[in-house]
């Protein structure tokens, strides 16, 4: 049958400063949409309140700004869907194989309290698929609670922005919380790459986190390898 992917995408375009604007960073999902697309999978996109998806613009400038992105805002059926996304009341988490929260630094606003995503990736979980974020994205999963009431990144390993990143983006000063601390503080076993801003992905049984806006691909290649083998990977 063919494997369905949930992207998860922010709703949110300013910092708490509304000078300051953010959003999607745009080849986060991009270059794993090509990924998932080249293997056939469905995919649907999801945000926290559903609708319009502003774009992080920093993303949209040189060196950042590659191949897939200009290919996606290049078509208008690729745009119309970051204009009305699903929101999470609308998705049976049943219907999926994965789910993959991207990032941009608007994600740190509206992916944490989401309730309906946190049921999406807690149902999602429990029965097997796969959970998966890129860079900012893991600020989806920080309070996503099991059943038993655990955190779902407690004891396991993950990455996602680290706080050298931030400080090096010149962010440290407008993000609202230093996620990577807020990760360990939920239990997380966080790693990062010895050098910022390079690939780096980590696998944990039914868990898949890249580190960074270059992670992506890698990440999207690794939630392939984990539903090809053998249809699902067992949580721990």
């Amino acid at each position: 049958m063919t494997k369905r992917i949930l992207n998860v995408v922010t709703n949110v375009g300013h910092y708490d400063d509304p000078s300051h604007a953010t959003g999607l960073w745009l080849s986060e999902l991009t270059h794993a949409w090509h990924v998932f697309e080249e293997h056939g999978y469905e995919q649907t996109l999801v945000s926290p309140a559903g609708g319009a998806v502003p774009l992080e613009p920093r993303a949209l400038k040189f060196p950042n700004y590659d191949k897939t992105a200009k290919s996606w805002r290049a078509d208008p059926d690729k745009t119309a869907l970051l204009e009305n996304t699903a929101s999470p009341d609308r998705i049976d988490a049943s219907e999926y194989d994965a789910i993959y929260f991207t990032g941009g630094h608007a994600v740190m606003y509206d992916f944490p309290d989401s309730e309906g995503l946190q049921r999406i990736t807690r149902e999602i979980h429990e029965r097997g698929g796969i959970v998966s974020s890129v860079c900012h994205g893991y600020c989806g999963l920080l309070n996503t609670r099991l059943s038993d009431g655990s955190y779902l990144i407690a004891g396991r390993r993950m990455t996602g922005f680290a706080w050298t990143e931030e400080v090096l983006a010149r962010v440290d000063k407008l993000v609202p919380y230093n996620a990577e601390e807020q990760a360990k503080q939920r239990g997380a076993l966080y790693e990062k790459a010895t050098l910022p801003f390079v690939s780096y992905v980590v696998t944990d049984g039914n868990l898949v986190t890249g580190q960074n806006p270059g992670s992506a691909k890698a990440t999207a290649k690794k939630v392939v390898e984990a539903l090809e083998g053998d249809g699902r990977v067992d949580p721990l």
